[in-house]
């Protein structure tokens, strides 16, 4: 997680190696249940972090995404929501079918962990990579996590076109009454 001092904003704390290995444990074993499969103990020196914060949980299939469902802010413990968002990504992303058993195996989960969103003054204040962006427009409501334009070398003006078509929006209409609050993740997978 970038923790700049000129954030403004509170960031969780940072995870350590047995909490990332634990709540990667706890994710796969949180879909294995739902298969009806006994989870795998999680590996040597994995614990649970016992604070709250919203998370994402990325599901890929040879690198093709496979599902990705979060919440912004905890209404809970973190492990909690992680466990919840795993089988949310697996069984309840609209864009893609109900991951089969015989998927499961394959896929690789990546997990964000999120600060609280705070509201910016406006887009130019968006700070791509390091900022995970909600967007406000014209009755919807989209996000995209901070390795999502990173990851396609997208600068702020593209990645808000394709923030803006991801809700249904033509590209630019992020330009015309669009609100925007931003966040920072901590990101870690299989």
């Amino acid at each position: 997680m970038n923790r700049g001092e000129d954030s403004g904003r509170p960031l969780p704390p940072c995870l350590t190696e047995g909490e990332k290995r634990g709540l990667l444990a706890l994710a796969r074993g949180a879909i294995a249940e739902r298969f009806g499969m006994t989870p795998t103990e999680p590996p040597p020196g994995a614990t649970l972090p016992r604070w709250s914060a919203g998370a994402f949980v990325t599901l890929h299939d040879g690198g093709a995404l496979r599902g990705c469902i979060g919440q912004l802010v905890a209404d809970g413990p973190l492990a909690d929501v992680v466990r919840a968002m795993a089988v949310e990504a697996a069984f309840g992303d609209r864009r893609f079918a109900p991951l089969s058993r015989s998927e499961f195996p394959r896929i690789a989960i990546e997990i964000s962990v999120m600060s609280p969103p705070a509201p910016v003054a406006g887009w130019e204040a968006i700070d791509i990579p390091r900022h995970g962006v909600v967007m406000t427009c014209k009755g919807r409501r989209g996000v995209f996590l901070p390795q999502v334009a990173a990851e396609r070398g997208w600068d702020r003006e593209t990645t808000l076109d394709h923030l803006a078509l991801k809700v249904g929006l033509s590209p630019g209409a992020w330009r015309e009454g669009a609100t925007f609050s931003v966040f920072e993740a901590e990101v870690f997978g299989e």
